[in-house]
């Protein structure tokens, strides 16, 4: 008898519904999970009457799958993973393929491949986007690893994959090694920069348009209309003005505590970004408010000692500098994406991945939790010109940033004197305006480094490398 098509390890939320998707796109499914009761819970409710088997080891479950046979792993990061792979390598055979599903960090995937290089299992890292939603109706799968061991894979992916209407499944094969997790990580990095840039939005709406809670709905539901339209967009309308649970007369949102948690990979892909000498100044700064929101004791104190302005609500007409939020967002968007693709240009040569720009703007235009619009335009700008060092020079988005920067520049004059932080607009800004001059003070930089410690330095007039002894001149 023919064995299950696919196996699923892990049972919280993720797995169970990336494990329904599957089987309700025609796949046989067995599942195992550590804690055992939680296989049956699975089973018994929520796959009742499914084609779904559950296993008590992972022996039995091995066994449960048609060869070669395709595993999942959905646990958390790190230690788990490695866990449950030194459980399941005694029951493997060659070619048997091993899917990491969850948020680990590149490196550990490529540890992974190494160690089980010689055993003859194909071994995946798979990044996952879309939430809980995205797993069970459709998500954005990012897999790179052994390019033909993935023809077993592909069909079912293809199936569970959210899908868009003009360029199919959001899911190819990336590329060899951990370029599918670090795929993943770039993709959360550039999370992190819209979320904080929208963040930054909202605050000058607030408190500088004076804006209430109905009012900002209604803006971002009209900015989800146009050039904005995305995810992210979708969702903040949403959340806006949703009743507060424990008293309908005000809004959740004013009552949730200011302090932005973060699961570690924003905090990768900065430190990634510096490994590979890649400037990504929005999304660092993003990683940053974080950490300082998480300061809520001290940053409460410190409002009480430290001077400076308190925002000013304008006063007449408020749409002239709506509409400047609007520009300067998507100015500020646009520069966090070009940073995420040059990362990402810059890693596919350093590791050799074999990636294409132009497919992972593709696979990020639906079920991911960046989708938004303007993706397509990024993929067309890189079938375009593969090389593209930065979104920047592509004509579409240097258009579109020439026709805004005014109003971008004004929102930050105007942050600055109503005293509100906006770091990532501001990243994104001088991101913008250092990558557009052909000369900026890193000479007088070098002269310093040179002076203090032999640096060397190099000169506009004529080639090599120079030093000069500075305390012997005038």
């Amino acid at each position: 008898m023919a064995g299950q098509a696919f196996g699923i390890i892990g049972l919280e939320v993720m797995g169970r519904n990336i494990a329904l998707n599957i089987e309700r796109n025609g796949f046989p499914i067995a599942v195992y999970n550590r804690t055992y009761s939680k296989t049956e819970d699975f089973i018994n409710v929520l796959a009742k009457g499914k084609n779904a088997k559950g296993a008590k080891t992972p022996a039995e479950f091995v066994q449960m799958l048609e060869r070669p046979r395709r595993i999942l792993i959905m646990v958390k990061a790190g230690a788990p993973v490695d866990a449950v792979i030194a459980e399941l390598r005694p029951h493997l055979q060659e070619g048997d393929i091993v899917i990491d599903g969850g948020n680990s960090h590149f490196t550990d995937t490529e540890r992974r491949l190494t160690e089980l290089a010689g055993t003859g299992i194909k071994f995946f890292g798979m990044g996952v986007s879309g939430g809980e939603e995205g797993a069970l109706w459709g998500p954005s799968l990012m897999p790179g690893g052994d390019e033909e061991s993935y023809k077993h894979l592909e069909p079912i992916l293809k199936k569970i994959a959210a899908k868009t209407p003009d360029d199919g499944p959001c899911v190819t094969y990336l590329g060899s090694k951990g370029s599918g997790h670090f795929v993943k990580m770039v993709h959360n990095g550039i999370e992190y920069g819209d979320m904080q840039l929208i963040a930054e939005a909202y605050d000058l709406l607030k408190n500088v348009a004076g804006l209430n809670n109905h009012q900002l709905k209604e803006v971002f539901t009209e900015w989800n209309g146009g050039e904005l339209k995305s995810f992210l967009i979708e969702i903040t309308a949403r959340v806006i003005d949703f009743p507060d649970p424990d008293s309908p007369t005000r809004d959740l949102i004013d009552m949730i505590l200011d302090k932005a948690g973060q699961k570690g990979t924003g905090k990768w892909t900065t430190q990634s970004a510096l490994d590979l000498a890649v400037p990504i100044p929005t999304i660092t700064a993003a990683v940053d408010a974080r950490g300082i929101s998480a300061l809520k004791d001290e940053r409460v104190k410190a409002a009480k000692l430290l001077a400076g302005p308190k925002p000013t609500v304008i006063k007449g007409d408020k749409k002239a500098f709506i509409d400047d939020v609007r520009a300067a967002l998507y100015c500020s968007k646009i520069c966090s994406y070009a940073q995420g693709m040059a990362m990402l240009a810059v890693a596919n040569k350093t590791y050799n991945y074999g990636m294409h720009l132009d497919e992972i703007a593709r696979i990020w235009k639906a079920g991911c939790i960046i989708r938004a619009i303007f993706l397509d335009e990024i993929k067309k700008a890189f079938k375009e010109e593969a090389s593209l060092s930065n979104l920047l020079l592509a004509g579409r988005f240097r258009d579109a940033v020439n026709s805004r920067q005014d109003a971008w520049r004004r929102t930050l004059a105007t942050a600055t004197q109503n005293g509100i932080a906006t770091p990532a607009f501001g990243a994104s800004l001088a991101y913008y305006d250092s990558y557009r001059r052909d000369r900026v003070p890193a000479n007088l930089i070098q002269a310093q480094r040179d002076f203090f410690g032999a640096h060397t330095y190099e000169r506009t007039d004529k080639p090599g490398v120079f030093h000069t002894e500075w305390s012997a001149t005038k």
